[in-house]
């Protein structure tokens, strides 16, 4: 008898990835402690089955039955009309950036048909709700950071007004990732912004952490710091 999806997770969790993980997202409390390659090969083999209907009926009690969807719909294979579709259903789901930023991650789909995904990434970019709008945040940095997009990405980071932590961090985040790849047009948003103080602190820290930036630029982006 074929072991039920539920099943075949309380089967391969283990305790010591559990506490790992809980370290991590310290407000769920609904952690198995299953691998995240684990995951992935289930999502897999899921996908190559009848994925509509195992998203139909799927299950939400466990933080892995919710990554679980999320890394299905990333590997169906269906239209973009629908893939949105089913994105927009898993979205509100999201409570954690774990599982935020792995379903960005894997909605690879979005190379084919980057304006139409654009458009769907609209009204998130404007939400109240702290993983929406982490959502379509993170989805910018992953999937529009380029020439063509980089003026826009800027101006609705600078937008953007929300209190929530997690919000803040991928907000500095993409700000970073920006100057990395584009650092001339991000460089002139950085001496001015709308960005709050703690955002755009952040965003400088990030820079100066990433090995894509050079030294002198690091004393420059240092010196830039709100105090």
């Amino acid at each position: 008898m074929e072991l039920t999806i539920r099943e075949q997770l309380l089967a391969l969790a283990q305790e010591d990835y559990r506490k790992f993980s809980s370290g991590l997202l310290p407000n769920s409390n609904n952690i198995l402690g299953v691998r995240l390659p684990l995951l992935r090969n289930m999502a897999k083999k899921i996908t190559m089955g009848d994925w509509r209907a195992y998203l139909k009926t799927a299950h939400c009690d466990y933080f892995e039955e919710i990554m679980l969807q999320g890394m299905v719909t990333g590997n169906a294979k269906a239209d973009t009309e629908e893939l949105l579709a089913y994105a927009a259903d898993f979205i509100p789901k999201i409570d954690n950036w774990s599982v935020c930023d792995s379903f960005c991650n894997g909605l690879k789909f979005t190379k084919k048909d980057p304006e139409r995904v654009w458009d769907f990434l609209q009204p998130y970019l404007i939400s109240q709700q702290e993983f929406e709008l982490r959502f379509g945040v993170v989805m910018l940095l992953f999937y529009y950071i380029d020439e063509p997009h980089i003026d826009e990405v800027l101006r609705l980071l600078d937008q953007i007004r929300h209190e929530g932590y997690y919000v803040k961090m991928a907000v500095a985040w993409a700000v970073s990732i920006c100057f990395v790849k584009l650092p001339k047009q991000t460089m002139a948003y950085l001496k001015e912004n709308s960005l709050d103080q703690f955002t755009y602190n952040k965003a400088l820290q990030k820079i100066t952490e990433s090995y894509r930036v050079d030294k002198e630029t690091k004393a420059i982006i240092r010196s830039m710091k709100r105090k």
